[in-house]
Protein backbone atom coordinates (compact mmCIF):
# COMPACT_ATOMS: atom_id res chain seq x y z
CA UNK A 1 0.00 0.00 0.00
CA UNK A 2 1.55 3.21 -1.07
CA UNK A 3 1.94 6.24 1.07
CA UNK A 4 0.37 9.59 0.28
CA UNK A 5 3.15 11.80 -0.03
CA UNK A 6 2.63 14.79 3.02
CA UNK A 7 2.59 18.53 1.70
CA UNK A 8 4.49 21.11 1.90
CA UNK A 9 3.34 24.36 3.68
CA UNK A 10 3.49 26.63 0.26
CA UNK A 11 1.09 23.27 -0.86
CA UNK A 12 -1.01 23.52 1.81
CA UNK A 13 -1.75 27.27 1.76
CA UNK A 14 -2.79 27.11 -1.66
CA UNK A 15 -5.27 24.93 -0.41
CA UNK A 16 -6.20 26.25 1.94
CA UNK A 17 -5.36 30.00 2.36
CA UNK A 18 -4.33 32.13 5.34
CA UNK A 19 -1.45 30.86 7.22
CA UNK A 20 -1.72 30.02 10.76
CA UNK A 21 0.48 29.46 13.28
CA UNK A 22 0.76 25.71 12.91
CA UNK A 23 2.17 26.58 9.40
CA UNK A 24 4.70 29.16 11.16
CA UNK A 25 5.11 25.88 13.10
CA UNK A 26 5.74 23.74 10.48
CA UNK A 27 7.99 25.70 8.72
CA UNK A 28 10.22 26.37 11.08
CA UNK A 29 10.73 23.15 12.61
CA UNK A 30 9.08 23.77 16.01
CA UNK A 31 6.12 23.68 18.26
CA UNK A 32 3.32 26.33 17.74
CA UNK A 33 3.94 26.67 21.43
CA UNK A 34 7.64 28.17 20.47
CA UNK A 35 6.37 30.12 18.15
CA UNK A 36 3.75 31.94 20.35
CA UNK A 37 6.39 32.28 23.42
CA UNK A 38 8.51 34.06 20.71
CA UNK A 39 5.81 36.32 18.41
CA UNK A 40 4.22 37.53 22.85
CA UNK A 41 8.11 38.01 23.92
CA UNK A 42 7.57 35.60 26.52
CA UNK A 43 9.75 32.75 27.71
CA UNK A 44 13.31 31.48 27.54
CA UNK A 45 13.72 30.67 23.27
CA UNK A 46 17.27 30.30 21.76
CA UNK A 47 18.14 32.79 19.65
CA UNK A 48 18.40 30.62 16.75
CA UNK A 49 15.35 29.83 17.44
CA UNK A 50 13.37 32.62 17.32
CA UNK A 51 15.90 33.31 13.75
CA UNK A 52 13.59 30.18 12.51
CA UNK A 53 10.35 31.50 13.62
CA UNK A 54 10.87 34.89 12.26
CA UNK A 55 11.94 34.01 9.06
CA UNK A 56 9.23 31.57 8.64
CA UNK A 57 6.89 34.20 9.77
CA UNK A 58 8.98 36.53 6.60
CA UNK A 59 8.29 33.32 4.47
CA UNK A 60 4.40 32.89 5.02
CA UNK A 61 3.52 36.88 5.72
CA UNK A 62 1.74 35.53 8.61
CA UNK A 63 -0.13 38.10 10.48
CA UNK A 64 0.62 37.25 14.18
CA UNK A 65 -2.38 36.43 16.97
CA UNK A 66 -5.29 37.32 14.60
CA UNK A 67 -7.39 34.48 16.46
CA UNK A 68 -7.08 36.31 19.47
CA UNK A 69 -7.80 39.58 17.80
CA UNK A 70 -11.09 37.83 16.38
CA UNK A 71 -12.05 37.11 20.02
CA UNK A 72 -11.72 40.07 21.63
CA UNK A 73 -13.37 41.91 19.10
CA UNK A 74 -11.38 44.93 18.81
CA UNK A 75 -10.19 46.85 15.44
CA UNK A 76 -6.82 45.70 15.04
CA UNK A 77 -4.11 48.41 14.10
CA UNK A 78 -2.91 47.08 10.67
CA UNK A 79 0.35 47.54 10.17
CA UNK A 80 2.54 47.07 7.02
CA UNK A 81 6.58 46.16 7.18
CA UNK A 82 8.63 46.40 3.96
CA UNK A 83 11.97 45.42 4.37
CA UNK A 84 15.16 45.48 1.63
CA UNK A 85 18.00 44.44 4.05
CA UNK A 86 21.46 42.18 2.81
CA UNK A 87 22.06 40.84 6.80
CA UNK A 88 19.92 38.30 7.44
CA UNK A 89 21.30 38.53 11.54
CA UNK A 90 19.78 41.77 11.21
CA UNK A 91 16.62 40.81 9.55
CA UNK A 92 15.68 37.99 12.25
CA UNK A 93 17.23 39.98 15.16
CA UNK A 94 13.81 43.24 13.74
CA UNK A 95 11.80 40.85 13.13
CA UNK A 96 11.89 39.58 16.67
CA UNK A 97 10.94 42.46 17.87
CA UNK A 98 8.44 43.82 15.46
CA UNK A 99 6.93 40.33 16.09
CA UNK A 100 6.76 40.08 20.00
CA UNK A 101 5.21 43.70 20.43
CA UNK A 102 2.68 43.50 17.62
CA UNK A 103 1.45 40.30 19.42
CA UNK A 104 1.24 42.51 22.66
CA UNK A 105 -0.36 45.61 21.05
CA UNK A 106 -3.09 44.36 18.75
CA UNK A 107 -1.23 44.63 15.39
CA UNK A 108 -1.89 42.91 12.26
CA UNK A 109 1.31 43.27 10.18
CA UNK A 110 1.25 42.41 6.81
CA UNK A 111 5.09 41.73 5.66
CA UNK A 112 6.42 42.41 2.36
CA UNK A 113 9.98 42.00 0.67
CA UNK A 114 11.26 45.11 -1.37
CA UNK A 115 13.95 44.85 -3.35
CA UNK A 116 15.88 48.30 -2.90
CA UNK A 117 15.60 50.92 -6.23
CA UNK A 118 13.43 48.06 -8.08
CA UNK A 119 9.84 49.72 -8.41
CA UNK A 120 9.80 50.69 -4.44
CA UNK A 121 7.08 53.42 -4.80
CA UNK A 122 5.04 51.05 -6.68
CA UNK A 123 5.54 47.96 -3.85
CA UNK A 124 5.05 50.86 -1.44
CA UNK A 125 1.79 51.82 -3.01
CA UNK A 126 0.34 48.19 -3.48
CA UNK A 127 1.25 47.35 0.73
CA UNK A 128 -0.61 50.71 1.51
CA UNK A 129 -3.77 49.62 -0.57
CA UNK A 130 -3.84 47.08 1.93
CA UNK A 131 -5.90 49.30 4.01
CA UNK A 132 -3.04 50.13 6.30
CA UNK A 133 -3.06 52.39 9.53
CA UNK A 134 0.99 53.14 9.48
CA UNK A 135 4.24 51.40 7.53
CA UNK A 136 7.37 50.80 9.71
CA UNK A 137 10.75 50.93 7.76
CA UNK A 138 13.90 49.22 8.42
CA UNK A 139 16.98 50.75 6.71
CA UNK A 140 17.43 50.54 3.68
CA UNK A 141 14.33 52.00 2.85
CA UNK A 142 13.96 54.13 5.74
CA UNK A 143 16.29 56.54 3.51
CA UNK A 144 14.14 56.12 0.29
CA UNK A 145 13.05 59.17 -1.03
CA UNK A 146 10.45 57.38 -3.35
CA UNK A 147 9.12 55.20 -1.01
CA UNK A 148 8.72 58.11 1.88
CA UNK A 149 6.95 60.17 -1.07
CA UNK A 150 4.95 57.50 -1.63
CA UNK A 151 3.91 57.52 2.09
CA UNK A 152 3.47 60.98 1.83
CA UNK A 153 1.21 60.88 -0.93
CA UNK A 154 -0.85 58.39 0.84
CA UNK A 155 -1.38 60.66 4.28
CA UNK A 156 -0.26 57.78 6.19
CA UNK A 157 1.96 57.36 9.50
CA UNK A 158 5.32 55.72 9.34
CA UNK A 159 7.88 55.42 11.58
CA UNK A 160 11.79 54.48 10.30
CA UNK A 161 14.33 52.24 12.12
CA UNK A 162 18.22 53.24 12.30
CA UNK A 163 18.21 56.05 10.05
CA UNK A 164 20.75 58.45 10.25
CA UNK A 165 19.41 61.42 9.29
CA UNK A 166 15.20 60.82 9.69
CA UNK A 167 13.19 63.02 7.27
CA UNK A 168 10.38 64.99 9.93
CA UNK A 169 7.72 64.04 7.76
CA UNK A 170 7.25 60.32 9.54
CA UNK A 171 8.48 58.89 13.32
CA UNK A 172 11.82 57.40 13.77
CA UNK A 173 13.87 55.03 16.35
CA UNK A 174 17.42 55.64 16.34
CA UNK A 175 20.74 55.44 18.02
CA UNK A 176 23.67 58.29 17.86
CA UNK A 177 25.15 56.36 14.80
CA UNK A 178 27.90 59.40 14.79
CA UNK A 179 28.50 58.67 18.34
CA UNK A 180 28.41 55.25 18.77
CA UNK A 181 31.40 54.86 15.97
CA UNK A 182 33.22 57.66 17.42
CA UNK A 183 33.03 56.00 20.66
CA UNK A 184 34.48 52.46 19.07
CA UNK A 185 37.33 54.29 17.27
CA UNK A 186 38.17 56.00 20.19
CA UNK A 187 38.48 52.63 22.52
CA UNK A 188 40.79 51.45 20.08
CA UNK A 189 43.31 54.51 20.32
CA UNK A 190 42.82 54.31 23.91
CA UNK A 191 44.11 50.55 22.75
CA UNK A 192 47.43 51.67 20.85
CA UNK A 193 46.09 51.21 18.16
CA UNK A 194 46.91 53.87 15.61
CA UNK A 195 46.45 52.39 11.99
CA UNK A 196 42.60 51.72 12.51
CA UNK A 197 41.29 50.72 8.75
CA UNK A 198 37.62 50.98 8.43
CA UNK A 199 34.73 49.55 6.65
CA UNK A 200 32.02 51.85 5.31
CA UNK A 201 28.27 50.38 5.33
CA UNK A 202 26.08 50.69 1.84
CA UNK A 203 26.18 54.03 0.18
CA UNK A 204 22.67 54.06 0.26
CA UNK A 205 21.96 54.14 3.98
CA UNK A 206 22.78 57.66 5.79
CA UNK A 207 24.18 55.73 9.03
CA UNK A 208 27.17 54.60 6.85
CA UNK A 209 27.74 58.28 6.35
CA UNK A 210 27.20 59.00 9.97
CA UNK A 211 29.60 56.12 11.34
CA UNK A 212 32.18 57.10 8.94
CA UNK A 213 32.29 60.67 10.20
CA UNK A 214 32.34 59.57 13.74
CA UNK A 215 35.25 57.19 13.66
CA UNK A 216 37.05 60.11 11.37
CA UNK A 217 36.58 63.05 14.20
CA UNK A 218 38.04 60.25 16.20
CA UNK A 219 41.17 59.77 14.34
CA UNK A 220 41.78 63.54 13.94
CA UNK A 221 41.32 63.86 17.71
CA UNK A 222 43.80 61.81 19.11
CA UNK A 223 46.44 62.10 16.10
CA UNK A 224 46.15 58.86 14.79
CA UNK A 225 46.55 57.59 11.22
CA UNK A 226 43.85 59.70 8.89
CA UNK A 227 45.30 58.03 5.40
CA UNK A 228 42.07 57.41 2.88
CA UNK A 229 43.73 53.88 2.03
CA UNK A 230 42.39 52.96 5.52
CA UNK A 231 38.69 53.80 4.39
CA UNK A 232 37.73 50.90 2.22
CA UNK A 233 33.72 50.86 0.75
CA UNK A 234 31.61 48.03 2.34
CA UNK A 235 27.66 47.46 1.37
CA UNK A 236 26.80 45.79 4.87
CA UNK A 237 27.54 41.83 3.72
CA UNK A 238 29.69 39.40 4.16
CA UNK A 239 31.31 39.12 0.68
CA UNK A 240 32.15 43.13 0.63
CA UNK A 241 33.63 42.76 4.29
CA UNK A 242 35.68 39.50 2.56
CA UNK A 243 36.96 42.20 -0.04
CA UNK A 244 37.40 45.00 2.18
CA UNK A 245 40.01 43.01 4.21
CA UNK A 246 41.87 41.55 1.40
CA UNK A 247 42.51 44.98 0.60
CA UNK A 248 43.52 46.26 4.23
CA UNK A 249 45.65 43.40 4.99
CA UNK A 250 47.95 43.67 1.34
CA UNK A 251 48.55 47.33 2.24
CA UNK A 252 52.33 47.77 2.38
CA UNK A 253 52.05 49.01 6.23
CA UNK A 254 48.76 46.75 6.81
CA UNK A 255 46.45 47.99 9.94
CA UNK A 256 46.52 46.82 13.31
CA UNK A 257 43.04 46.89 13.66
CA UNK A 258 40.02 47.18 11.32
CA UNK A 259 36.65 48.71 12.41
CA UNK A 260 33.90 47.16 10.32
CA UNK A 261 30.46 48.99 9.87
CA UNK A 262 28.45 45.87 10.85
CA UNK A 263 29.09 42.33 12.09
CA UNK A 264 28.45 40.61 8.87
CA UNK A 265 31.74 42.51 7.06
CA UNK A 266 33.43 42.45 10.84
CA UNK A 267 32.71 37.86 10.52
CA UNK A 268 34.03 38.36 6.90
CA UNK A 269 37.70 40.81 8.06
CA UNK A 270 37.88 38.02 11.10
CA UNK A 271 37.64 35.02 8.22
CA UNK A 272 40.39 36.81 5.71
CA UNK A 273 42.66 37.16 8.69
CA UNK A 274 42.41 33.69 10.01
CA UNK A 275 43.23 32.40 5.93
CA UNK A 276 46.10 34.62 6.11
CA UNK A 277 47.12 33.08 9.34
CA UNK A 278 46.50 36.24 11.53
CA UNK A 279 45.79 35.42 15.22
CA UNK A 280 42.78 37.83 16.44
CA UNK A 281 43.12 39.69 18.19
CA UNK A 282 47.30 39.25 18.63
CA UNK A 283 48.13 40.25 15.17
CA UNK A 284 44.95 42.25 14.35
CA UNK A 285 42.33 43.73 16.27
CA UNK A 286 38.48 43.15 14.77
CA UNK A 287 35.57 44.82 15.61
CA UNK A 288 32.16 45.39 14.70
CA UNK A 289 28.51 47.49 14.75
CA UNK A 290 24.97 45.98 15.72
CA UNK A 291 25.33 42.78 18.19
CA UNK A 292 23.84 40.64 16.17
CA UNK A 293 23.80 36.64 16.71
CA UNK A 294 26.49 36.61 14.71
CA UNK A 295 28.61 38.40 16.84
CA UNK A 296 28.76 35.60 19.57
CA UNK A 297 28.63 32.68 16.64
CA UNK A 298 32.28 33.01 15.52
CA UNK A 299 35.26 32.69 17.19
CA UNK A 300 36.84 34.98 18.86
CA UNK A 301 33.34 36.43 19.68
CA UNK A 302 33.33 39.62 18.30
CA UNK A 303 34.12 42.95 20.40
CA UNK A 304 31.23 45.29 18.41
CA UNK A 305 28.51 48.45 19.38
CA UNK A 306 25.21 46.59 20.37
CA UNK A 307 22.33 48.23 18.47
CA UNK A 308 19.12 47.20 20.09
CA UNK A 309 17.48 46.26 16.98
CA UNK A 310 14.90 43.78 18.06
CA UNK A 311 14.37 46.96 20.83
CA UNK A 312 14.25 49.62 18.22
CA UNK A 313 12.03 47.11 16.48
CA UNK A 314 9.72 46.85 19.27
CA UNK A 315 9.82 50.79 20.21
CA UNK A 316 8.41 51.86 16.52
CA UNK A 317 5.64 49.44 17.15
CA UNK A 318 4.96 51.23 20.41
CA UNK A 319 5.46 54.45 18.18
CA UNK A 320 3.44 54.05 15.44
CA UNK A 321 0.45 52.66 17.82
CA UNK A 322 0.24 55.57 20.07
CA UNK A 323 -0.11 57.85 16.65
CA UNK A 324 -2.68 55.74 15.21
CA UNK A 325 -4.87 55.98 17.93
CA UNK A 326 -4.36 59.68 18.06
CA UNK A 327 -5.09 60.02 14.95
CA UNK A 328 -8.72 57.92 15.66
CA UNK A 329 -9.63 59.37 17.86
CA UNK A 330 -9.10 62.86 16.55
CA UNK A 331 -6.21 64.58 18.22
CA UNK A 332 -3.32 65.99 16.80
CA UNK A 333 -0.23 63.52 17.00
CA UNK A 334 2.97 64.34 15.15
CA UNK A 335 5.64 62.16 14.32
CA UNK A 336 7.99 61.37 17.34
CA UNK A 337 11.93 60.90 17.25
CA UNK A 338 13.03 57.99 19.50
CA UNK A 339 16.85 58.24 20.49
CA UNK A 340 17.71 54.98 21.90
CA UNK A 341 21.10 53.86 23.95
CA UNK A 342 24.14 52.21 22.29
CA UNK A 343 26.57 50.21 24.07
CA UNK A 344 30.29 48.66 23.26
CA UNK A 345 30.55 45.34 24.32
CA UNK A 346 33.69 44.10 24.96
CA UNK A 347 34.50 40.49 23.63
CA UNK A 348 37.65 38.51 22.73
CA UNK A 349 38.28 40.17 19.02
CA UNK A 350 40.29 43.25 20.47
CA UNK A 351 43.55 43.73 22.37
CA UNK A 352 46.53 46.12 22.37
CA UNK A 353 49.02 45.82 19.09
CA UNK A 354 51.60 43.81 19.57
CA UNK A 355 55.12 45.17 20.53
CA UNK A 356 56.96 42.34 18.81
CA UNK A 357 56.83 41.07 15.01
CA UNK A 358 53.93 39.35 14.38
CA UNK A 359 54.27 35.61 13.91
CA UNK A 360 52.88 35.13 10.74
CA UNK A 361 52.84 37.91 8.02
CA UNK A 362 49.67 38.01 5.40
CA UNK A 363 51.89 36.12 1.76
CA UNK A 364 52.07 39.54 0.21
CA UNK A 365 53.97 40.84 2.78
CA UNK A 366 56.09 38.03 3.33
CA UNK A 367 57.42 38.87 -0.68
CA UNK A 368 57.59 42.44 0.16
CA UNK A 369 60.07 41.72 3.46
CA UNK A 370 62.09 39.27 1.56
Amino acid sequence: MSKTKPESVQEELERRGQPTMADVAKLAGVSAMTVSRVMNGKGLVRESTRRKVAEAVAALNYTPNQEARNLAGSKPIRVGFLYSNPSAAYLSEFLVGLLSQSGLNNVQLFVEKCEAGEHEAEQTRRLVENGLDGIILPPPLCDSEEVLAAIADANIPAVVVACGLPDSRVGAVSIDDYEAAHAMARHLINLGHHRIGFVVGHPNQTASARRLEGYRAAIAEQGADASEELVVQGMFTYRSGLDAAEHLLALEERPTAIFASNDDMAAACVAVAHRLGLDVPGDLTVTGFDDTALATTIWPELTTVRQPIAGMAREAVQSLVRRVRALREGEEADPEQVRMEFELVRRQSDAAPRTRPSALLPLSAAKRAG
